[in-house]
């Protein structure tokens, strides 16, 4: 089942555009941050991997075993900003997990296959 979206795909990516361009208002954060992790869980659907960008939002995806209580066996956390920017491809999986800007734990927990989301990327 397809995640729900939440926030308009247009809003979505206005704000991740104004973010980019140094945009780093709340509001303007907080959109661009739903609407990559929507778009992160409409290319990986599961159940398997809870990604968490405090205050901004968290959603599973990836296929695999699904957790129903407790701490699943697969996280990834980060900020805001980096989230923002593996998203957007301003920096890889790996050179943010080397920095201690990604805290990744269980074996489905590497995001890279996913990142940059197309839905990210400069639009002509």
């Amino acid at each position: 089942m397809p995640a729900r979206r939440r926030t308009d795909p247009v809003a979505g990516r206005a704000a991740l555009t104004a973010w980019l361009g140094g945009d780093t208002s709340r509001p303007t954060t907080t959109t661009a941050v739903r609407f990559t992790l929507e778009e992160l869980a409409a290319v990986a659907p599961g159940n398997a991997v809870e990604v968490r960008v405090p205050p901004a939002g968290a959603v599973q995806v990836v296929e695999g075993p699904r957790h129903t209580r407790g701490t699943p066996p697969n996280v990834v956390e980060t900020d805001v900003e980096t989230w923002l920017a593996l998203a957007s491809g301003r920096t890889t999986w790996a050179d943010a997990v080397a920095a201690g800007r990604v805290h990744a734990s269980g074996e489905r927990a590497d995001l890279t296959a996913w990142l940059p989301l197309q839905a990210a990327r400069p639009r002509p």
